[in-house]
């Protein structure tokens, strides 16, 4: 069931240069560095972000969490009238598995049970819109270049439905 949001070329345009100057700007950061991968983790999340914002989703949290719960969510978004709890895997190179694959069965589970607590949080009618689990996988891959340094290539698959609630 694939739902699609019409977002004008101005609008994609707009986030375009809103992704862009926040690559820009975490460049230049003074920020104590954190651990590699999670450096690549937040990267990852952020492009999701943009990205999905061009598709026509509505960003409504970002890393979500709740005290009484491990875990986080990454995104939820709304895409049309369903809620989308999103999962953001991000690599910086291709391996013989894909990134989503990492969304295993326990993870799924803890998933299911942050969608739930935040679905608790809502007023009663929000609660009635239907829930979809999304996997979205960024690939970060660097490309070797004549310049000192290499650039990066973006490349974005998103799984709409990658599971459900059993």
């Amino acid at each position: 069931m694939a739902q699609t949001t019409a977002v004008s070329s101005t609008h994609r345009l707009w986030i375009g240069a809103q992704a862009w100057a926040l690559r820009r700007l975490s460049a230049f950061s003074r920020a104590p560095r954190t651990a590699p991968h999670l450096e690549t983790g937040t990267r990852g999340e952020r492009e999701a972000l943009f990205h999905l914002r061009r598709l026509g989703y509505t960003i409504v949290a970002h890393r979500w969490r709740t005290p009484k719960l491990r875990g986080d969510v990454d995104l939820v978004a709304g895409h049309g009238h369903t809620l989308c709890i999103v999962e953001v895997k991000t690599r910086t190179r291709r391996d013989a598995v894909p990134a989503e694959l990492a969304v295993d069965p326990d993870k799924q589970r803890i998933l299911r049970r942050l969608a739930r607590a935040y679905l608790h949080r809502l007023p009663p009618r929000a609660r009635e819109a239907p829930v979809r689990f999304d996997v979205i996988s960024i690939y970060l891959e660097s490309s070797p270049t004549s310049t000192p340094a290499p650039s990066i290539q973006l490349n974005i698959e998103l799984n709409q439905g990658a599971f459900g609630w059993a």
